[in-house]
């Protein structure tokens, strides 16, 4: 029955998807294995990373502006938020004006796990990605290529 299956390519690493999906993959394990020792998930990392980054130009920040930030889903951004202050990294608080908003922030041990974090995640990639050696930041410009072409600029 499989033999009638007719794919557009000879073997599956002639596809552009399949590749992506497997280095994606086996990045995304290699970045488990080291954020595991900090106790927290890639997922946790990159939202206290969008928390930290739009802490540095000030004001108000909401769970819409992490959501929007890191293009990831609203409803899924609140449940690790949760699991964030639980953990005593961010701090919520009622916002200002707008009832229905919280406004997010690190707390001390929040920084310091996020500066922690950063350093776990910045050799995770290099000892990952710096096996391109020079064609790096080609794949690096042509990601960004992708990921502007096709990012409407707002978490679903």
């Amino acid at each position: 029955m499989s033999e009638s299956v007719e794919f557009p390519f000879k073997a599956p690493e002639e596809s552009s998807g399949y590749l992506l999906w497997q280095v994606t993959m086996l990045w995304q394990r290699a970045m488990k294995r080291e954020l595991d020792k900090l106790d927290i998930t890639h997922t946790q990392f990159v939202l206290m990373a969008a928390l930290g980054w739009l802490s540095k130009k000030g004001g108000i920040i909401t769970q819409i502006d992490i959501a929007n930030h890191s293009n990831t889903d609203r409803m899924m951004v609140s449940k690790v938020l949760r699991t964030l202050e639980d953990k005593k990294v961010i701090k919520r608080k009622d916002h200002p004006v707008d009832t229905r908003a919280k406004v997010i922030s690190l707390t001390s041990s929040g920084e310091g796990l996020l500066q922690s974090a950063l350093k776990v995640v910045g050799e995770v990639d290099n000892a990952f990605f710096d096996t391109l050696g020079p064609y790096r930041p080609i794949v690096d410009i042509n990601l960004k290529t992708l990921f502007d072409t096709h990012n409407d600029g707002v978490a679903k």
